[in-house]
């Protein structure tokens, strides 16, 4: 079976080419198969996503707007790895609460992957949440989350969605149709 293997290699010098509100772009030169290489890319905290799913089997989405693709998306609850120490499956509950109302009471590990690994650096770990029960805290959502809504659709209605198109949000399509896989072989 293929598996990535990590590699450290030493970087001879890293400059911040940018420095964001939420990320960085970094500039390192390293040394690579006997040649000096020289590459871009945005150095990124991580973040969670999690794929919730009710009684009925049906999967939890958000919908919110993203500025870069000037599009309203339905999406997985997830969040940044911004919280220092916080283990990430903490991040996955806290994300589920936050944009959801919803607290799960099993929440296992999924997959885990690197949405764009030539020029970005982030990591998406994902989660699969059960039993579901909306939280009775008095949670107050703010910022860009007032805006966002959430529905429960089953789970063939998503999977046609994201293979015709519908929902083009990458870490949610990768995913759901990794837990329809994997849940499909039980």
């Amino acid at each position: 079976m293929p598996k990535d293997q990590p590699e450290s290699l030493s970087v001879d010098y890293q400059t911040v080419v940018y420095s964001g509100r939420i990320w960085d772009v970094v500039q390192d030169t390293f040394q690579f198969a006997d040649q000096t290489l020289v590459r871009d890319y945005v150095a990124h905290s991580g973040a969670v996503a999690v794929v919730a799913v009710d009684e009925a089997g049906r999967i939890l989405l958000v919908n919110q707007y993203r500025h870069p693709v000037k599009s309203t998306l339905w999406e997985l609850p997830a969040g940044l790895r911004d919280l220092a120490g916080e283990p990430p499956i903490e991040t996955a509950k806290r994300e589920l609460l936050e944009e959801t109302g919803y607290v799960a009471s099993r929440i296992e590990p999924l997959i885990s992957f690197f949405p764009s690994p030539g020029g970005l650096s982030e990591e998406i770990q994902v989660f699969v949440a059960t039993g579901l029960e909306l939280s009775e805290s008095d949670f107050v959502r703010e910022g860009e989350e007032k805006t966002m809504t959430a529905e429960f659709f089953p789970l063939e209605t998503v999977v046609d969605s994201i293979l015709s198109g519908g929902i083009k949000n990458g870490p949610c399509a990768l995913a759901v149709l990794a837990f329809k896989a994997k849940f499909s072989r039980s």
